[in-house]
């Protein structure tokens, strides 16, 4: 890690106007310099970079940060790359907080992974290209479909070739396991391997750094699939990239808009064409993470899938990704070709201007919403009328309060024959409902760190599990004997369980549990020196104990936590140990397991939990952002809460201008929520 001492001194060292001078054409404006903000497309300048301040601002599109922010934002650097490539341009040596030997091995195999998994698909990339220079096949293809060889050396593409086994003339080894895990060897059920890619055109797939990551192959002929994708792998998830980002970057900055197709082809052809700012989905429905990466890109975003069922299905898909980052400043529209074309065809018959006339033309995200909508229901009828708002609410929910949200709830009014007011109130109690289904689940085993599964735990359901195939095994401590004092393990309350003393019934003391008449009675459990440390047999409530694990695996997050996030975790009554963890790590100074039992109350709840968690905690892997996984956790308990107000402010029937406010603040929270992924 990076000291943020070092971050402050490399700041006060680096002039931002040098930086951000580099890529922006900077002019005098007052105090300020202005510009053409690079990250969104504008004719006259709202980009001001401040020399006083150090900092950049953009009236348009929002863009703010530091010098290191606009290197990140600006060349898709990381965050470490920003501040080594900084402090190299002021002479000054990146220092690094000292990280345990475990760490620092992680930190060495995962680059060692990333780099080894990129040597070897540039590998294949070579061969793919060799390939194609010498398949007379493939080339005729590719002029048939009216692309020359400008175009395909710009996007790289290639030839897998017809052999099974093509590869093995490229690595000594082919039967390295790597060639496996990078998606280009499959290994058959009969323990023979062959090349995952064969009698295809080759579309090599780069992330926003120009860095290879993965293929796309389309077979000539009519053959299934028409286009397959490389899997998923350490270094490629379809769900968060898209084909042809970094080949038409600067087109897109250019022409100020981006547009979205289905296929490779489609933007290679486009390309060819004189369209050079369209990129496409990765054989996947458009995600959320997909329109973030749009949206960086430009704050104009034009979707044209064919014109069929099939491509309104998935235009359908698109829309849904985008209502949790709608916003004022964005324009999202949707074009529809007739259902004979795809964009590729209908700029070759109809000419490139022809299909820039369309995109003007292309309905607005609104329009395609509510038309859609009321294509789907009889509005003549009450019931259908009725339908359509059903099916509308989650739509509108999902969308984070702003002008735009107001202007088209207003318009599903009109059409579902509505007063605004009237909308208002069926929206709300709509709301409140969709909140209320049910609680939310706790993060998912790839969320928050896991302890070893043994044989014998147990999982929610309560049956025992075979280690091989268990899932998340639930935190249920090892039983204790029938001699302990209870017969049968409780479930936890809702409040006085696992609460550190804090919400506990009056009179009980730290160390307390609630019965289920609401009586205190003391802890029964007892020490043991097996690996645990404890037998007991209470159940800690399953996020509560993932955050515990956490948090001791992870004692430096303490330091930058705050009074908001401990009212975030006072949310749910059950996360009474987590918050007395934080608190005493913060004031004692404890970083690590040994100095923060010494620092608890001997035999105190938390005392006990710690030992209890402290085998599971001492195996743990590290985790590559556990601030990111801590930061996850609150948005979830947060989520819950939301949701809980929500309904209740609507059983109450919003009958003041307060419960208004307030549950539009709700909402407005609940759809920052949603759109950080948590649901």
């Amino acid at each position: 890690m990076i000291p943020e001492s070092f971050i402050q001194d490399l700041l006060a060292r680096v002039d931002v106007v040098d930086v951000v001078g580099r890529y922006v054409q900077l002019r005098k404006g007052g105090a300020n310099l202005l510009g053409l903000c690079p990250f969104h497309s504008e004719k006259s300048p709202s980009f001001t970079v401040s020399p006083t301040k150090q900092f950049y601002h953009c009236f348009g599109c929002g863009a703010h940060g530091t010098a290191i922010s606009f290197l990140m934002e600006h060349t898709g650097a990381s965050f470490p790359e920003a501040v080594r490539t900084l402090a190299g341009q002021v002479g000054m040596t990146v220092p690094e907080e000292p990280r345990s030997p475990r760490q620092q091995a992680e930190t060495v195999r995962r680059k060692a992974e990333v780099s080894r998994h990129t040597q070897v698909l540039d590998q294949a990339q070579a061969y793919y290209l060799k390939q194609l220079r010498a398949s007379p096949q493939a080339i005729a293809y590719l002029k048939q479909r009216g692309l020359t060889g400008e175009i395909a050396a710009h996007f790289g593409l290639g030839w897998s070739g017809t052999d099974r086994h093509g590869l093995s003339k490229v690595f000594d080894d082919y039967a390295d396991p790597l060639l496996v895990e990078s998606g280009l060897v499959i290994d058959a059920e009969d323990g023979r391997r062959y090349d995952r890619f064969r009698e295809r055109v080759m579309f090599p797939i780069r992330n926003a750094r120009g860095n290879l990551i993965g293929f796309g192959g389309r077979i000539l002929g009519d053959g299934k699939p028409k286009y397959l994708n490389s899997p998923e792998t350490p270094i490629f998830s379809k769900g968060q990239e898209l084909y042809g980002l970094w080949e038409a970057r600067q087109a897109i900055r250019e022409a100020g808009v981006v547009i979205v197709v289905e296929g490779y082809m489609d933007v290679v052809g486009l390309a060819q064409l004189g369209i050079p700012n369209a990129v496409a989905a990765l054989g996947t429905s458009t995600t959320p993470d997909h329109v973030k990466k749009l949206l960086r890109a430009s704050d104009r975003v034009v979707f044209s899938f064919d014109g069929d069922a099939a491509g309104r299905r998935a235009a359908w898909r698109a829309l849904q990704a985008c209502l949790p980052v709608l916003r004022d400043d964005i324009n999202i529209r949707f074009l529809f070709l007739p259902a004979e074309h795809d964009p590729d065809s209908y700029v070759r018959e109809f000419g490139a201007d022809a299909f820039r006339a369309a995109l003007a033309e292309a309905s607005a995200l609104s329009r395609f919403l509510l038309d859609e909508l009321a294509s789907r229901h009889k509005l003549g009828e009450a019931e259908g009328r009725a339908s359509c708002l059903h099916e509308a609410a989650p739509l509108l929910a999902a969308i984070p309060d702003c002008a735009l949200k107001v202007q088209i709830e207003r318009e599903l009014a009109r059409q579902v024959l509505l007063t605004p007011e009237e909308m208002s109130q069926v929206l709300a109690q709509a709301y409140a409902r969709q909140a209320s289904r049910g609680p939310l689940p706790a993060p998912g085993p790839d969320a928050l760190p896991q302890p070893p599964s043994r044989p014998g735990d147990r999982v929610d359901s309560g049956q025992e599990v075979d280690i091989d195939t268990a899932p998340f095994p639930s935190w249920e401590l090892s039983g204790a004997p029938d001699d302990a004092g209870y017969d049968e393990p409780e479930p936890w309350q809702s409040e006085g369980d696992w609460h550190g003393g804090r919400g506990q019934p009056p009179g009980m003391r730290k160390g307390d549990f609630a019965s289920r008449n609401g009586q205190k009675r003391p802890w029964r459990g007892r020490r043991d020196e097996k690996p645990l440390g404890f037998v007991g047999r209470r159940t800690m409530p399953s996020l509560a104990k993932r955050l515990l694990c956490l948090l001791l695996a992870n004692l430096a997050l303490v330091d930058g936590m705050g009074d908001q996030q401990l009212e975030v975790l006072d949310h749910d009554p059950q996360l009474g140990l987590v918050r007395d963890l934080i608190m005493l790590a913060q004031s004692s100074g404890a970083r690590h397991l040994g100095a923060l039992l010494q620092a608890a109350e001997p035999d105190s709840d938390l005392s006990v939990a710690v030992q209890s968690l402290r085998a599971e905690v001492l195996v743990m892997e590290d985790l590559p952002n556990p601030q990111d996984e801590w930061n996850d956790a609150l948005r979830i308990i947060e989520r819950a809460w939301v949701a809980g107000e929500l309904e209740h402010l609507a059983r109450e029937g919003l009958q003041t201008d307060e419960a208004h406010q307030r549950f539009r603040e709700l909402q407005g929270r609940m759809a920052i929520l949603k759109s950080a992924g948590i649901r």
